[in-house]
Order: C-alpha cells, then sequence, then structure tokens
C-alpha cells in the first residue's frame, strides 16, 4: 500500500466533490490549482473515490460486478 496522505480524508473528499461539481467544465489541474494541489494529485484523488464506490473509472459508471455481489 502506498504511503499515508499530509491531507486529511475530508479534504481530499471535498477537493474530488468540487470537481465532480463542475461537471466536466473544469480540469483536474484548474480545480486542483483552487485546492493548492497538483492536477495529478486530484486525478488520482478521483480514481480512488471511484475505485471505492465500485465505478469503472473510464466510463464514470457502477461496475457491474459490483452491482451483483451487493
Amino acid at each position: 500500500m502506498g504511503r499515508k496522505s499530509p491531507y486529511p480524508e475530508e479534504f481530499r473528499n471535498d477537493a474530488v466533490a468540487l470537481y465532480r461539481a463542475a461537471g466536466g467544465k473544469r480540469t483536474y489541474a484548474a480545480v486542483a490549482a483552487d485546492v493548492g494541489v497538483t492536477g495529478e494529485t486530484l486525478r488520482s484523488w478521483v480514481r480512488q473515490a471511484d475505485e471505492h464506490a465500485g465505478r469503472d473509472h473510464s466510463r464514470g459508471e457502477q461496475n457491474t460486478e459490483s452491482q451483483n455481489s451487493a
């Protein structure tokens, strides 16, 4: 597993929510600059949140396997 993030979980969740609230109208880099992290860091947080929620990151949809096993 990776190292512990220096950013609190609530901060990461808020940053992901801010990116998602933009509805695709803003880039990772633009939203990340607003919260003081790099675009790659925010992209990673969004991907992790999607994986945790069982979403297919490439399409932003729920995984069929996750739905069937629930």
